[in-house]
């Protein structure tokens, strides 16, 4: 009995939770007058002509354009994000580097509301002939990413056991060996979950994807935006939705795959004794 109110209660707060997604997904398969006619949950007569109507729109609203812009911004900026906090990291925790100032300084920067760095950001980049360029937002999501990516990779670094390491150093390995062939190896379960975690935030970024790009490297959040504007007419709602389901698929399909791993990996740390 027990058990049974408990599965009740996890299924109504789930529902609950995710009630606008699966409200957006049920009118993405209907159709416009069944949509007119039928708001409820229960479908009818589904239909994948709303998702034909987002590729045909294409001079109009390119999806796969905004798509690719978001699938390789997210990408180059989480790689990036882990190539840089990885060593940072372990200079913290095993030499001590700015750990009183610089991992809570950086830490506490995830904090800060984003829209306060919006105007040096944009004249910095205007400077540099970055804004409206691929690289240039996987740049911002790299900067967005790395407090999330260092907390959880020193984190990783401090749980690892320090005596691996000294036997390695006696054997005559040096600091970049050591990286690559003990530390590296040994931390891959979180590096591979903060990587995870990086590219779902990186896609979800909004503000900066608003702000520094205008056309050739609008990602899907921002150009999802734009379909109002060239459906034309009133709101077509039956494609409206499939827009949006278009937009979350990667990260919602990358955060079930990988959920548990990353759970387990976050809880459990790199090494188990």
């Amino acid at each position: 009995m027990l058990a049974a109110l408990r599965w009740a209660v996890f299924v109504i707060a789930a529902f609950a939770l995710n009630f606008p997604l699966i409200s957006t997904l049920i009118t993405s398969f209907k159709s416009d007058s069944e949509i007119a006619e039928n708001p409820s949950l229960i479908i009818e007569a589904p239909t994948l002509e709303n998702f034909r109507k987002v590729f045909v729109i294409a001079d109009r609203f390119d999806i796969t354009h905004y798509l690719i812009n978001s699938v390789i911004a997210a990408t180059l900026g989480s790689v990036l994000a882990i190539a840089l906090a990885f060593p940072a990291a372990y200079a913290i925790i095993r030499f001590g580097v700015g750990r009183r100032w610089l991992l809570p300084a950086v830490t506490n920067l995830r904090a800060i509301p984003l829209i306060i760095f919006a105007i040096p950001i944009y004249l910095i980049y205007q400077r540099l002939s970055l804004l409206d360029t691929r690289f240039g937002l996987s740049l911002i999501l790299c900067l967005v990413n790395l407090p999330l990516v260092l907390v959880l990779l020193a984190n990783a670094v401090r749980d690892l056991p320090l005596e691996i390491e000294e036997a390695a150093r006696v054997d005559g390995a040096g600091t970049i060996p050591l990286l690559r062939h003990i530390v590296l190896p040994l931390s891959t379960p979180v590096i591979a979950s903060s990587l995870i975690l990086a590219f779902i935030y990186s896609w979800n970024e909004f503000l900066f994807g608003l702000m520094l790009t205008t056309q050739s490297a609008v990602p899907i959040t921002v150009g999802a935006s734009f379909f109002f504007a060239a459906s034309g007419g009133g709101v077509q709602w039956g494609t409206a939705a499939a827009v949006m389901i278009l937009s979350i698929l990667p990260p919602l399909l990358l955060s079930l795959f990988a959920y548990r791993y990353i759970g387990r990996s976050l809880t459990a740390g790199a090494v188990k004794g």
